[in-house]
Formats: structure tokens, C-alpha cells, sequence
């Protein structure tokens, strides 16, 4: 039994499918993801915008990094048991921020590196440009060979005015917004109480998801960044049919869409399979269950998707939280063994180390970039503090006979 009423309009489609055109359409989407993935090609565009000092730097503290193969057999640790722990890291906040945690990681000569970084950045048109998340995706992807680098869309972002007139006349649309600065624009954001309210900037009223597609589309393009955060039913479902046919653009599903429960998770199944590419596979890399969950049902979930017959999804969890995003004293670890336990594969995720730090807040997610640079160094080392977290917690993992996984950079 198909659906009783499809997720998108005719008139949706067409809007995302002139979109898409108008960045030549999804095989020159891919082709220029492609090439700009390449480090050689962008390491000659960070060198031409200033950033090429910063990446031999990063280069130089990449080669004093630890190595899992050490750990493991100064342990005589003994891989034996099925369930897998993926690492993953948020809050790499731009270049120097980056930078400063591959310093600290290069000092201690233990800590491991994740190999999945998110950065809950927005994409202004002058981090996009400059060459700064460029930059920050080379240290990352192409320095430490982190398997994943998830950037975020906030769509309340302040675009260029000439930015909205051309989505405007692509799409057809018409978007509420207004003037930041002189030549700028922005959506209205009329749920929002405070300036972390909706989480900074994710409302998709109306049809704001076209703000969020051709965020993510100019920020693939231009850098090479191809994993998105997904924070919303509506942009989930336009992302699965406009990345169709671009087989390196996926998604990952925030925790905040409330995926608390495996009823949740079907609804998301069912936009998957709807919208599936003509391999079988889907956009969506990633599911972040919500922090609510029990590991029991965070083992069912991960059965029911193997069910679901839907290829090469994966499931995270929040280890520990920033302490102004939940609870203070929370603590998913002992619930992490228990899935592990079960033979079920992990990703664990830190948005903190679990101790309050200055900067270890969802604030921190939102300064000015002037802010952000002059913070620079204390956000690097709460970085880094996460950092040793996830490694500490995955070497546990790896003593109680699981693998887990780590970036590149750290293996032999």
C-alpha cells in the first residue's frame, strides 16, 4: 500500500528540481564535490585565500599523532565481540578552532582520533567563501581522514541580498525576511524566543527548506563538504528526493527531530523509502536517537532498520551533552556497553566532555565570528577535552573486546 497522501507536492518538486539546475544539475553537483575533495586542489585555494601556513601546521602536529596499533598491543587488547563503536566529535567551530585541537591531541601522545567530526557552524557566505571551511574540511578530511565531517544549515543565516533575488527567481518562491545590514537579508524566524530558541536558526515554516537546499548545495559546490546536518521533518524529506541522483551529498538526522522511539523511527524509514536512489541506497548516512532513549530501545531501532532492508544507515547516541542542552549529569556510557553487548554497532557522540568548561555550551555555537576567532584557543582545548573523552571511553570499549573506530590519522 503506497502512501494516502505524498510527502511532496508537484509544485515542490519542480521548485527543487530547478534548484538543483540551477547549479547545472546533480551530475556537475557531483563532479564539482568530487574535485573539490581533492587536497591538492584544496590546498591551492586555501593557500590563495591565507590558510596555507594553517594547513602546514596542521600537517606537522598530524605527524605526532598516536596510533590505535599501540594502544592495542600495549594492552594486549583482544578484538573478540560482535558490536562496533563509531567515534564521533561535535563542535569543530572553523579553522583555529581545528587547528588548536590538533595541537593539543599532537602534545598528550595518547588521545585517539574520531573519525566523525560535526560542526554546528553556520554557513555565511564568508565562511563558505574565504576559505575558511575549506580549510577546516582539509585538516579534517584530507589531514586526519575523519570518515565524516557533518556541516550545519541554520537557515536563519544572513545571506547576500543578490544570494535571495537569485533563489527567489529560480525557485518562484517568496521568503519572509528582513535587513540585518545593508545588503543583507534574512529569514524572519517567528518562532524563535530567545537566540538559541529553534535551535539558532533550523524553522522551516512555509517553504524555507529551499533556503536550507541551496545552503548545503552552494556550501558542496564551493568546498567539498558533503555530509549536512538535517534538523526537520520537511527539510529530511526534501533532502532524500533532491539528493537522489547526487550520489556524494548525504544527511545526517539530528536528535532534536525527536527520534526518541522506534514509532519515530519508522515515520523516518518511510520518507527514506520513498524517496530511495536507484541503488537501494538513501541520503540519509546518519540517525542521531534522541537523548531519551533506553538502550533496549535503541537496540530495537537498530533492528528494525536491518529490517527495513535500507543499506548503510547508522545510528548515534549521545554520550554526554553540553550542560546547557539537557541534564548536567548526563551519561549514556554504561547504556552504550549494554547496546554493545548486544552485538549491535554504535556511534557514540560527544557534544561535551562532560564537565562544565567555559565554552563547552551551545553558545559557543553561535558567536560572532570576531567572537569566535578571539575564543579560538579555549574553544580548541574543549575540543580537545571531547576529544580525550571519546577516546578514553572507546579504549574502554576496545578492552571489553569491541572494535571501534577512529580516523585514519590514527592508525599505522
Amino acid at each position: 500500500m503506497g502512501l494516502h497522501y505524498p510527502f511532496l507536492s508537484k509544485k515542490d518538486m519542480e521548485q527543487m528540481d530547478a534548484l538543483k539546475e540551477s547549479y547545472g544539475g546533480a551530475s556537475e553537483i557531483m563532479n564539482s564535490i568530487k574535485e573539490m575533495r581533492d587536497y591538492k586542489k584544496r590546498k591551492e585555494v586555501a593557500g590563495e585565500k591565507g590558510f596555507g601556513e594553517m594547513l602546514e601546521q596542521a600537517e606537522a602536529h598530524a605527524k605526532s599523532f598516536t596510533k590505535v596499533e599501540d594502544f592495542i598491543e600495549k594492552e594486549n587488547i583482544e578484538i573478540m565481540k560482535a558490536g562496533v563503536a563509531t567515534t564521533q566529535v561535535s563542535g569543530w567551530q572553523g579553522a583555529p578552532v581545528t587547528l588548536r585541537g590538533m595541537k593539543r591531541i599532537a602534545e598528550d601522545g595518547e588521545t585517539l582520533v574520531p573519525t566523525e567530526f560535526i560542526s554546528v557552524m553556520a554557513l555565511t557566505e564568508d565562511y563558505v567563501l574565504n576559505g575558511e571551511l575549506l580549510t577546516t574540511l582539509a585538516m579534517a578530511e584530507n589531514i586526519m581522514s575523519a570518515s565524516m565531517f557533518c556541516n550545519t544549515n541554520l537557515v536563519g543565516t544572513p545571506l547576500s541580498n543578490e544570494t535571495y533575488s537569485r533563489l527567489e527567481k529560480v525557485t518562484g518562491e517568496k521568503f519572509d525576511t528582513w535587513e540585518p545590514a545593508s545588503g543583507m537579508r534574512a529569514l524572519i524566524l517567528k518562532n524563535m524566543g530567545t537566540p538559541y530558541g529553534n535551535l539558532g536558526g533550523v524553522e522551516v515554516a512555509n517553504n524555507n527548506h529551499l533556503v536550507y537546499l541551496d545552503g548545503i548545495t552552494r556550501a558542496a559546490v564551493r568546498t567539498g563538504g558533503n555530509v549536512f546536518l538535517n534538523p526537520s521533518w520537511s527539510t529530511i524529506v526534501a533532502a532524500c528526493y533532491y539528493a537522489r541522483d547526487i550520489k556524494n551529498l548525504s544527511f545526517k538526522v539530528s536528535m532534536l527531530l525527536s527520534t526518541q522511539n522506534a514509532i519515530q523511527l519508522r515515520m523516518l524509514m518511510n520518507i527514506m523509502k520513498e524517496y530511495l536512489r536507484d541503488d537501494g541506497t538513501t541520503a540519509i548516512y546518519e540517525i542521531n536517537l534522541g537523548n531519551g532513549q533506553s538502550p533496549e530501545m535503541f537496540v530495537q531501532c537498530s533492528r528494525e532498520l536491518a529490517e527495513s532492508g535500507i543499506p548503510g544507515v547508522s545510528l548515534a547516541a549521545h554520550l554526554r551533552i553540553n550542560p546547557d542542552l539537557g541534564r548536567e549529569d548526563f551519561d549514556w556510557t554504561e547504556n552504550a556497553h549494554k547496546v554493545l553487548d548486544s552485538g549491535t554497532n554504535i556511534t557514540i557522540k560527544y557534544e561535551s566532555d562532560g564537565t562544565s568548561r567555559p565554552m563547552d555550551t551551545m553558545e559557543a555555537y553561535f558567536l560572532k565570528k570576531e567572537e569566535r576567532l578571539d575564543h579560538s584557543e579555549r574553544i580548541g582545548d574543549v575540543i580537545y577535552y571531547k576529544t580525550v573523552r571519546c577516546s578514553n571511553d572507546a579504549k574502554d570499549i576496545m578492552r571489553r573486546g569491541h572494535k571501534a573506530t577512529f580516523a585514519r590519522i590514527s592508525y599505522r
